[in-house]
């Protein structure tokens, strides 16, 4: 297994029902389930449209408790949008990480360890959408089609989704450990 290192720039929490936009909170204690109060937080939760196979409103796993973000990316589509920044704040992030630039490369059953044994399980890319799209549209009104811009930039750059393997407090300055699977062993 390959590893590879990085540190935690922010943690973020998505606790206003009326948006999925998160704020900066210097530490948090994560649960089975993620961070208690935001948004996605809960082992299980309702399908939806990500869900095709079953019945919308069905009760399944929650893999998208934690959202994580390289601070590369949200440079990346900055760059790419031709706008000054990108906040991990605007697509709902709850984790940005610095230092590892393939993070939404990450594979299925990837580890990030933090330095007191709490962990998370990758499962999966998280796919761009619109809706952070409009987000960055608000904070550059004087540039049009921002919003479906945003999807084709964040390709391949909007961050993996992950759920809780090990509860646990973490910190902003935290170096973690990414240990990358590679799929000779799935179940590892």
């Amino acid at each position: 297994m390959k590893t590879a290192e990085a540190e935690v720039r922010a943690i973020l929490i998505a606790d206003n029902p009326e948006t999925f936009v998160t704020r900066r909170i210097p530490e948090v204690n994560l649960e089975f389930g993620g961070i208690p109060g935001d948004r996605h937080f809960g082992v299980t939760f309702p399908a939806d449209s990500r869900q095709p196979m079953y019945p919308r409103g069905t009760e399944i796993l929650n893999r998208r408790q934690i959202t994580i973000l390289a601070e590369e990316d949200c440079r990346q589509i900055s760059e790419q949008l031709g706008i000054e920044k990108v906040l991990p704040e605007w697509l709902g992030a709850n984790l940005l990480l610095s230092g590892f630039s393939e993070l939404t490369c990450l594979t299925l059953g990837s580890r990030i360890i933090f330095p007191n044994g709490t962990g998370l399980i990758c499962m999966g890319q998280n796919l761009p959408c619109v809706f952070p799209g409009e987000i960055i549209q608000q904070q550059y009104e004087d540039r049009p089609k921002l919003a479906t811009d945003f999807v084709r930039a964040a390709f391949k750059r909007r961050g993996i989704v992950c759920a809780v393997e090990r509860p646990g407090k973490i910190h902003q300055g935290d170096q973690v450990q990414i240990l990358i699977n590679n799929f000779s062993n799935p179940m590892q």
